[in-house]
């Protein structure tokens, strides 16, 4: 009898050391898990921010600003620009026409407007 209370009691004990290890793993988990939550908020307004200075940087009047100011580009006039309404698109070089998008109207430069 004395050898099976000692069983139970290491049983017990061992039991009651499992349960308290589990206990402070999974409060530790769950710190894990908020520090991980918060992190994700911030990466999330960080990314709120940052499409929001990409759409500011993509603004066309930007663009054309730039285009203008830095580059020193330059609107052809309207003379020199030629308008091909789809489905009866010339024959442009290789490299002009791979950039056009299927179904996009195509605007080339007339010949010599350089």
């Amino acid at each position: 009898m004395t050898r099976l209370n000692l069983l139970l009691l290491a049983l017990v004990i061992a039991s009651a050391l499992g349960t308290v290890s589990a206990q402070h793993q999974s409060r530790r988990l769950f710190a894990e898990l908020e520090r991980e939550q918060a992190a994700q908020r911030r990466l999330e307004i960080e990314f709120g921010k940052l499409q929001l200075e990409q759409s500011t940087w993509a603004m066309h009047a930007r663009i054309e600003k730039v285009a203008l100011a830095q580059l020193r580009m330059q609107t052809p006039p309207p003379s020199k620009v030629q308008v091909v309404p789809r489905g009866s698109a010339p024959a442009l070089p290789d490299a002009a026409s791979a950039g056009q998008r299927a179904g996009a109207p195509v605007v080339a430069q007339k010949a010599g407007a350089r």
